[in-house]
């Protein structure tokens, strides 16, 4: 019988062919053996050993670890340019350019205004007294260097200045008088020292620009007036005398050139009961107080005998 062979060589994979040993016995290439050897290369070949094909989460040694990273920073900390707070703005603020933004808050919203009118303390003498000052240092500064410091050339530098200082005092005088404020001492400390400002106001020579000295002198002049009214009725004039207001009244009006006597006036009409009393001067007595204040030569020389103030 004629068997046909295959001629391609890839067809003999179609026909397995089976070795025989000697004793003609045909050996398998899938015996358990060959398997085993298969496995044992394949194990020798990859590098592992077969006692690590165990699972290692069942072996202590093996336990799985959990790598610690670096947690993400918050979005917090990152830096990233940003406005002060409040508080710190305000730290930074000098008294100056805290009164311009306080000012401007308060001409936008009225009602704050009122708020912080009402909420702030009442300045005392000598705060007011350091504006003022602050306001006389500026005037100073404004005068030109030699020449004539009542020419008008002077007067134009400094007018500016000049109207700050005037207009200061005519708003912070009406705060210290009666009724507002309730105590003579205190406003009785704030014109001594007001009438001091208006004291060193300069001199000018053009008739046109002395007004603003005059005036001055007249608006303060009738503050006194106002407060030695009010003293009287609150003390019957005993708080003028203790204090020795009288004395520097006159004083004022002596180096004011005598532009104070409506105070003078004043504080005479309300110690006109001290000539009638028994024991001291007469209403006639040229050297009564009374006579003395209303005469202008209060506080003058008279003689060997010193002009007695009170009951004292």
């Amino acid at each position: 019988m004629n068997v046909l062979l295959p001629t391609h060589p890839s067809s003999f994979s179609e026909y397995p062919l089976h070795h025989h040993d000697h004793n003609h016995n045909p050996v398998s290439p899938h015996t358990p053996s060959s398997r085993m050897s298969s496995r044992k290369r394949k194990a020798d070949d990859d590098g592992i050993d077969e006692s690590m094909s165990i699972s290692p989460q069942n072996s202590p040694a093996f336990a799985p670890r959990t790598l610690a990273r670096p947690s993400k920073r918050s979005r917090a900390n990152e830096v990233n340019g940003r406005p002060l707070a409040l508080p710190r703005l305000l730290e930074t603020l000098d008294a100056e350019s805290l009164r311009s933004v306080l000012q401007t808050i308060c001409e936008r919203h009225p009602e704050i205004g009122t708020e912080v009118a009402n909420s702030a303390p009442n300045p005392s003498v000598a705060a007011t007294v350091d504006v003022l000052s602050s306001y006389q240092e500026k005037l100073r500064e404004a005068f030109p260097f030699g020449g004539n410091a009542g020419s008008d050339y002077a007067y134009n530098r400094v007018k500016q200045p000049l109207l700050d200082l005037i207009e200061a005092l005519t708003d912070f005088t009406p705060h210290y008088l009666p009724p507002h404020e309730t105590h003579p001492t205190v406003s009785l400390n704030y014109l001594d020292n007001a009438t001091k400002v208006i004291h060193d106001l300069p001199e000018w020579d053009s008739q046109s620009h002395k007004h603003h000295k005059d005036n001055a002198y007249d608006e303060i002049s009738r503050a006194w007036a106002l407060v030695i009214n009010a003293a009287s009725k609150r003390g019957g004039g005993f708080q003028l005398h203790s204090g020795g207001w009288d004395q520097r009244l006159q004083k004022h009006n002596e180096q004011s050139g005598g532009r104070m006597q409506v105070a003078i006036n004043a504080l005479g009409s309300e110690l006109s009961w001290m000539g009638g009393m028994g024991g001291m001067d007469g209403p006639n007595d040229p050297n009564s107080i009374r006579n003395q204040l209303l005469n202008g030569t209060y506080g003058a020389p008279t003689g060997n005998l010193p002009v007695r103030v009170g009951l004292w």
